[in-house]
C-alpha cells in the first residue's frame, strides 16, 4: 500500500496538504504574476548554466588564476566562433542575395527594379481617373488624412521606445550573465543554506535532479539538432535548395526544442520559389522535395537518433511533450519552452516516486547507480 495513505487523514493533516497545495499555487501564480520581470535573469541564469563548463574549463585546466579572466576568455571564445560562422555563412548569404536580385533584374527586363509592378502600373492606367485623384488630394482630405494618421505615429514613437527597452534588456541580460557566472559556485553551494535544516534533504536531492535533468537533456538534445542539422544540410544540397547548408543548420538548431523545425517551412517556400524563378521548374515539385528531406530526416531522428540518443530520457507521449511546451511557454515565455521538457520529465518522476511508489524513471535508476548514464563523478574535493 502506498505510504502516503497509510496514516489517517485527521483535521491537521488535511490543513498541512491543503497549505501545501496553496503554497504552490501561489509559488506558480506569483512566477506567472511576476515572469516578465524574472525572465531576464532566469535567461542570464540558463545562459551562465550552459558557459560555466567552459569557465571551469579555463579556470582549471588552462591555470587561469582569475575568474574574471577565464569569463573574458570563454566571452572572446564565443565572439571569434560566432564572427568565423559569419565568415563562413555570410559570403554565400551575400551570393544568394545577389543572385536574388540579378533573377529579379533579368525577369523584368530592366537594369533596376521598378517601384510598382508593370501590371500595377497598367491597371492604375486604366482604372484611376487624374482629376478624382486631384479631389482626393485636396485640403480637406488632407488635414482628415492628417487626423488619421497621428494616432499612427504614437504607435510608431511607441514602438520605437519599446525597441530601445529592449536593448535595455538586453543590457540587463548581460549583467546579470556576468555577475551570476562571478559567484557561480558560490551560488550553487551556498543557497542550499537558505533553507531550513530539516528540509534541506529533499530540496538537495530536488536541485540534483533537476541538474541531471538539464544535463542530459541538452546534451543529448544538442548532439541530436547537430546530426539532424546535417542531415538537412546533406539532403537540401542533393535536391539543389539555394543557400542548402544555412538553411539545414537553421533547421538543425531549431531542433533543439521540439516540434520548432516546423518554422523551417517559412524558408523552404521562399526558397522554392527562388529555384522555380530561376530555372523554370514546377514550384510544387521543389517545394514537394524539400518536404520529402523534410519528412525522411524527421523520420531518422524518431525512429534511429532520438532513441539511441536519448534513449528513454524523456519517456513522454507527444501529446504530453506539446502540453508541456503549452504550458511552460505561457509561465516563462521562451524560456520556458526550452526547459519545459526536463522539467515535465522531473514533475513525472516525483508523482511516479511518491505517489505511485514507482521506479520508472532515469532519475530514480541514476540513484541506484550513478555510472548509468555513462557519466563520470568527480570525488569532493
Amino acid at each position: 500500500m502506498n505510504p502516503l495513505f497509510d496514516k489517517p487523514f485527521t483535521f491537521d493533516r488535511v490543513v498541512r496538504i491543503l497549505f501545501s497545495v496553496a503554497t504552490l499555487a501561489g509559488i506558480i501564480y506569483l512566477i506567472a504574476l511576476l515572469r516578465n520581470a524574472l525572465l531576464p535573469f532566469l535567461i542570464a541564469w540558463l545562459l551562465a548554466y550552459l558557459m560555466q563548463p567552459f569557465v571551469r574549463f579555463f579556470q582549471y585546466k588552462m591555470k587561469l588564476k582569475s575568474r574574471i579572466l577565464a569569463i573574458i576568455a570563454v566571452l572572446l571564445s564565443t565572439i571569434l566562433i560566432i564572427a568565423l560562422m559569419g565568415i563562413i555563412v555570410v559570403p554565400s548569404v551575400t551570393q544568394e542575395i545577389n543572385r536574388t536580385l540579378e533573377l529579379m533584374k533579368e525577369h523584368n527586363g530592366y537594369n533596376h527594379i521598378p517601384l510598382l509592378p508593370s501590371a500595377w502600373v497598367e491597371f492604375i492606367d486604366k482604372h484611376v481617373d487624374p482629376e478624382q485623384l486631384v479631389q482626393i488630394m485636396s485640403k480637406e482630405n488632407i488635414e482628415n488624412a492628417i487626423k488619421q494618421i497621428a494616432p499612427q505615429m504614437w504607435v510608431l514613437l511607441t514602438n520605437t521606445f519599446s525597441v530601445l527597452f529592449s536593448i535595455t534588456i538586453i543590457f540587463v541580460i548581460f549583467l546579470y550573465f556576468i555577475f551570476i557566472l562571478l559567484d557561480y559556485e558560490r551560488i550553487a553551494n551556498g543557497w542550499i543554506h537558505l533553507i531550513p535544516s530539516r528540509y534541506r534533504p529533499f530540496v538537495q536531492d530536488l536541485a540534483e535532479d533537476v541538474e541531471y535533468s538539464m544535463n542530459r537533456y541538452f546534451r543529448g538534445q544538442s548532439l541530436i539538432a547537430l546530426c539532424v542539422g546535417i542531415l538537412f544540410a546533406i539532403g537540401f544540397k542533393i535536391v539543389g535548395f539555394p543557400l542548402a547548408v544555412v538553411l539545414g543548420l537553421f533547421i538543425g538548431f531549431l531542433n533543439l526544442i521540439p516540434y520548432m523545425q516546423a518554422i523551417g517551412i517559412i524558408p523552404m517556400v521562399l526558397l522554392s520559389l527562388l529555384k522555380s524563378a530561376e530555372t523554370g521548374e514546377n514550384f510544387w515539385m521543389i517545394f514537394g522535395s524539400g518536404i520529402l528531406v523534410l519528412g525522411i530526416v524527421q523520420c531518422i531522428q524518431d525512429l534511429y537518433l532520438t532513441p539511441r540518443i536519448m534513449g528513454k530520457a524523456m519517456g513522454m507521449n507527444p501529446a504530453i511533450i506539446l502540453l508541456s511546451l503549452s504550458i511552460w511557454g505561457t509561465l516563462l515565455g521562451f524560456v520556458g519552452l526550452i526547459v519545459a521538457l526536463p522539467l515535465t520529465t522531473l514533475f513525472l518522476s516525483y508523482y511516479k516516486r511518491f505517489i505511485l511508489m514507482e521506479e520508472s524513471s532515469v532519475i530514480d535508476k541514476k540513484k541506484k547507480n550513478p555510472t548509468a548514464s555513462g557519466e563520470k563523478t568527480e570525488p569532493e574535493k
